[in-house]
């Protein structure tokens, strides 16, 4: 009984390591923290893959569980105060100094745009409020933080459209009057994926006529910037790296444009472009806007071009998905369209499948005259910054989060 108890026990401590242990580059602080970490992520992607298999609940109604767990309630301290409004229409949490001194003294502001693949994350997840509350102390600023509606139940452009409205509403000069806000020190940031809406909106709202206040400076965090080559050398050499595998990262994408895992498919196999998208691909042309060493191992080539997906008629308001239209891949747009864009901080990670994103916008941006701070973390990894609650907080995410402010009360 003794001898069977002892094998048991060996069997379950042997399976447990073995679930545990991952192979990660030994260049990462708190390896085994991040190995802990994310064999929590892993076991809910797997029971999320099983749910939907049984015809349960759907993969990302699952992995939603990461946002819940995380939800806190916004509530004012003796620093700042917290409130929860509606700027046309949509969900904001709104942090702002407690008064001192002059009531007219005029303020920064940083429109802040969660990340989670435009499927998960919430503005009220404690290391978004967090984050904000640091922000107010720190920069005397004001905080707009964004709840805008996810995929898969609000595909693209719903995402995008809710975050436009909030800063269209908020860049109205009655509204920064009514909140104290400084009309030019404003900038829109984001992380991943909202690193990848906060890059759109700058973009988009150069060209809105009329527009009469413009953002000052835009900071994007390990952005998500294009979804036509999804083999560029970060996706394949991060491609199962801790808490973004490509797998994951391809998932998102597949389910901001549709449900229809006919694309999903095609992605993975990066043929899901089409003959819309096929003459954008000089724009994410690794070969020609990545410096040479983060080349590494890996040859360019050219993404496959088809008429469909497997034969289906998959996408968005008809034939084929927007991967072509720039509010979803910011990177896309043409030179002409950069020049004018407000100056950019512009985060990323050595092991993260989207480092490469980020550092060909820094290049392209960079040759279109736009000032710009690249800040690469050689031991980073993706989501870092968020990692900063117990028991997931990683000394990485204090240093990001020093920087990103030190950034924005320098250039803001």
């Amino acid at each position: 009984m003794r001898l069977g108890s002892i094998i048991l026990f060996v069997a379950l401590c042997s399976f447990t390591a073995y679930y545990i242990y991952e192979p990660i580059p030994e260049e990462i602080e708190e390896r085994w923290k991040l190995m802990l970490t994310n064999s929590f992520f892993r076991s809910l992607s797997h029971l999320a893959d099983l749910s939907e298999l049984l015809g349960l609940k759907d993969y990302m109604g699952v992995m939603y569980f990461i946002t819940l767990a995380e939800k806190v309630v916004p509530v004012s301290d003796e620093h700042v105060k917290v409130t929860e409004e509606k700027f046309d229409g949509v969900e904001v949490v709104l942090y702002q100094p407690k008064q001192q001194g002059s009531d007219t003294e005029l303020r920064r502001a940083v429109i802040y745009l969660h990340g989670g693949g435009w499927c998960l994350g919430s503005s009220r997840m404690s290391p978004y409020d967090l984050l904000a509350r640091k922000m107010v102390t720190e920069l005397d600023a004001v905080v707009l933080s964004v709840e805008y509606r996810l995929a898969p139940a609000h595909h693209f452009p719903v995402p995008y459209e809710d975050v436009y409205r909030v800063v269209k509403h908020f860049l109205q000069k009655g509204v920064l009057a009514q909140y104290s806000v400084d009309p030019g020190r404003i900038a829109v940031s984001g992380d991943s994926a909202g690193g990848n809406l906060a890059a759109a909106v700058s973009q988009q709202l150069k060209k809105e006529p009329g527009q009469q206040v413009q953002l000052k400076a835009q900071a994007l965090i390990y952005p998500v910037l294009q979804a036509l080559d999804l083999n560029t050398p970060s996706y394949q050499q991060n491609r199962d790296m801790p808490i973004l595998p490509r797998t994951l990262m391809v998932r998102f994408w597949s389910e901001y444009f549709t449900s229809d895992k006919a694309l999903f498919r095609a992605m993975m196999a990066n043929t899901h472009n089409n003959p819309e998208s096929s003459s954008l691909l000089k724009f994410v042309n690794w070969s020609a806007f990545l410096p040479e060493t983060y080349h590494r191992k890996y040859n360019y080539s050219a993404p496959a071009v088809v008429q469909g997906i497997e034969g289906e008629e998959v996408g968005i308001d008809g034939p084929s998905p927007s991967f072509a239209d720039p509010r979803a891949s910011p990177l896309l747009v043409p030179d002409s369209a950069l020049h004018s864009l407000p100056k950019a901080y512009i985060l990323t990670c050595e092991y993260d499948v989207l480092r490469d994103d980020g550092i060909m916008y820094v290049t392209r941006l960079r040759a279109a005259g736009v000032e710009v701070t690249h800040e690469h973390y050689d031991t980073g990894f993706h989501g870092g910054l968020m990692f900063s609650v117990w028991p997931t907080d990683f000394l990485i995410a204090r240093r990001m989060a020093d920087n990103y402010i030190k950034w924005l009360m320098d250039n803001l």
